[in-house]
């Protein structure tokens, strides 16, 4: 009889749950606890045969320090609704649609100093002497011009922790205080939180790993005034603003950021806008002010003899794990939630640390554990699609986070995850220091580059927005595939140009997007050199609107390499005589279902003969491939995640290569 194997999985309890976290721990083979937003281990868990996980906020659940302390609060810039002015005067109540218990307006710095109002329609600043404050209605009048728009840029002080109002609302917390965020920019929230820690570690001797839940900046995440989400960026720097920020970057960089810089038009810099100079040298002033913070509580907690873990979420901004100063943080760890292939390899190749791990989902709360529903479909798929990634790069460890007493109401699903858990030890101890078999080297191209490895399109937990599912497939399907991956920015080939172990060049987004490239594109040397890459034997994969910025008569403006463009209603007076199908082709041999390419693309059409139509319908191209001198361009439409999808790509990046011969069946 095989004896079964245990370790490598973490486990979630709660207070007065012992003996039933002891009956899961040795179910699932659990070898340490941790406590959830919500719960805390009792003194009776923590003297289990187990590793215990403490959660730690750096930044929140301390409100007898904040509010004595509301000053120091964190701060977000916020831009007011549109509004028209119908004569010369127009008043706008810049709160208007934000959820008052969340944010409050910053009247202590100076509001003319500090806020911007914005004539939409020219894109002008309105002076300050064109505008007035009424501080008690919270609004703003301005001297406006008959049928322009305009909005206002202000500051606010956050006085409630998001994703701690998240669980609130989620859990019905009721009561339950509400905390308050503070800046640890700030002299007296830094002291604080050094002095805090150091006597928590001695008050918590029982502590194996201090669980950094993150450190000091949530992610952008803004209600409105109805309790729901009114703007969330995972990637989003926009809770890092203070006026001491400000001032402190004006002084290092020798310019001033305006409220125009993190407001951006009302996008706030999404992850999906292409980052303009100023917004990446503010990333890069908060990621060393980051590190350099986090490295010092990462030492008091080594001096305690403890490990430092980082949950990789809620107030993760600033460490950015792909990034040029994560190393110097000291980490022990890294914990991530895993909601498939992409977010288990975002989490798997992270550099720096001794061992990473996933926190697989569902997550234990009553949106998913409830009577009539059933947990296990949503496990099966997370572990299913997670397990393809595990194989190439695994964590180093598992786990699950939430309520175990809500879990432990559905035998099937503790069931289930006792054999999710064998499989992972099994997998694990029969692939680790193995590098996998890759016949291709592929680089994905996109404003981001290395610093956002395996986050392109991506929410938390993978989650999709609507116009992104169609590139996500790329990912979900590369994230599990048989070849090497890596991450370009355009920045990277205009400084250094194209590794040399490249083998396929994916861009795909929508047009003027980060993941498209928009205006990147009109540098003429950054064309030039994958033209001339792709010619001597590259292959270029480009997916929806590869290229896309209308200018000199193309709007991909590497049509020529794709042999595909996209018809915008300028040359419908040309006609377009390449529309036959080819009857067979490579990249469709085996392909035994309908095309799927999600949202898919409009009026794509073929520029000449040589263009080797793989899928048209509805009068326009969905796929297709063109040879480039020696190498090959390649046209996809969309591609979301799908078995047959999959396929479809492995065999696309090989045709793009130019060794279709070596592909293993």
């Amino acid at each position: 009889m095989i004896a079964k194997r245990t370790g490598r999985v973490t486990l979630p309890s709660e207070a007065h749950f012992l003996a039933e976290t002891k009956e899961i721990m040795e179910r699932w083979g659990a070898d340490a606890l941790r406590d959830s937003d919500g719960t805390k281990l009792d003194d009776e868990l923590k003297a289990l045969d187990a590793k215990i996980y403490t959660t730690y906020f750096v930044a929140r659940g301390h409100n007898a320090f904040a509010k004595e302390h509301m000053e120091e609060c964190q701060q977000l810039y916020l831009m007011s609704k549109r509004c028209t002015a119908v004569g010369e005067w127009l008043k706008i109540c810049f709160m208007d649609g934000y959820f008052q218990e969340q944010v409050i307006p910053d009247y202590l710095h100076a509001p003319k100093r500090w806020w911007e109002v914005m004539d939409r329609t020219t894109g002008d600043v309105v002076p300050t002497d064109a505008w007035a404050l009424d501080m008690r209605r919270h609004l703003v009048t301005i001297k406006a011009e008959p049928f322009h728009e305009y909005t206002v840029s202000f500051l606010v002080y956050a006085i409630w922790d998001p994703t701690q109002m998240y669980n609130h609302i989620t859990n019905d917390w009721g009561d339950r205080p509400h905390e308050i965020p503070f800046d640890v920019r700030q002299d007296c929230s830094w002291r604080f939180a050094k002095e805090y820690l150091v006597q928590w570690l001695k008050d918590n001797p029982s502590t194996d790993v201090v669980r950094f839940t993150t450190f000091f900046y949530h992610f952008t995440l803004v209600f409105n005034d109805r309790k729901k989400e009114k703007f969330v960026d995972w990637f989003g720097y926009g809770a890092t603003v203070s006026v001491r920020a400000l001032e402190e970057f004006e002084q290092e960089y020798g310019y001033a950021l305006r409220p125009e810089d993190i407001v951006d038009n009302g996008y706030y810099n999404s992850t999906f806008r292409v980052p303009s100079k100023h917004y990446l040298d503010y990333m890069d002033f908060v990621q060393r002010f980051v590190a350099k913070k986090a490295k010092e509580l990462v030492a008091l907690v080594h001096e305690a003899g403890r490990e430092a873990m980082m949950f990789l979420g809620d107030n993760w901004i600033g460490t950015e794990p792909y990034g040029k100063y994560f190393g110097e943080i000291g980490l022990d760890a890294v914990v991530g939630s895993v909601g498939g292939g992409v977010s288990l390899r975002l989490i798997s190749e992270i550099p720096h640390v001794k061992y990473t791990e996933g926190r697989f989902l569902p997550y234990f709360f009553p949106d998913t554990f409830y009577e009539g529903n059933d947990p296990v479909p949503e496990a099966m798929k997370d572990w299913i699609t997670a397990r393809r990634a595990i194989m190439r790069k695994p964590v180093d460890r598992i786990g699950y986070g939430g309520y175990l007493s809500l879990a432990y109401k559905f035998p099937a699903f503790v069931d289930y995850i006792a054999k999710v858990t064998d499989e992972f030890r099994l997998i694990y101890e029969n692939i680790r220091g193995i590098r996998p078999y890759s016949g291709l080297k592929v680089a994905v191209l996109n404003s981001w580059g290395a610093l956002r490895s395996w986050q392109p399109y991506m929410v938390a937990h993978e989650l999709r927005y609507k116009q992104c599912y169609s590139y996500m497939g790329i990912l979900e399907s590369l994230s599990g595939m048989a070849v090497d991956v890596t991450f370009l920015s355009f920045r990277d080939i205009r400084e250094n140009g194209i590794p040399g172990d490249v083998d396929v060049i994916i861009n795909a987004g929508d047009a003027m997007t980060a993941f498209s490239g928009g205006e990147e594109w009109l540098d003429e040397k950054l064309v030039s050199a994958i033209r001339e890459w792709v010619y001597q034997g590259g292959g270029f994969l480009g997916v929806g609107e590869p290229t896309a910025c209308h200018a000199n008569g193309r709007f991909f403006q590497l049509a020529d390499v794709l042999g595909v463009d996209k018809e915008l209603g300028f040359t419908l007076s040309t006609d377009k005589y390449f529309t036959e199908m080819q009857t067979s082709h490579f990249i469709r041999s085996d392909r035994t279902e309908p095309f799927d390419f999600g949202e898919s693309m409009r009026n794509i059409y073929a520029l000449d003969e040589t263009v080797e139509i793989i899928e048209y319908s509805n009068d326009e191209v969905h796929a297709a491939a063109h040879p480039y001198g020696n190498g090959y361009g390649v046209y996809l439409a969309g591609l979301p995640y799908s078995f047959a999808n999959t396929r479809l790509l492995l065999r696309t990046l090989y045709y793009a290569a130019h060794r279709p011969e070596n592909i293993r069946q």
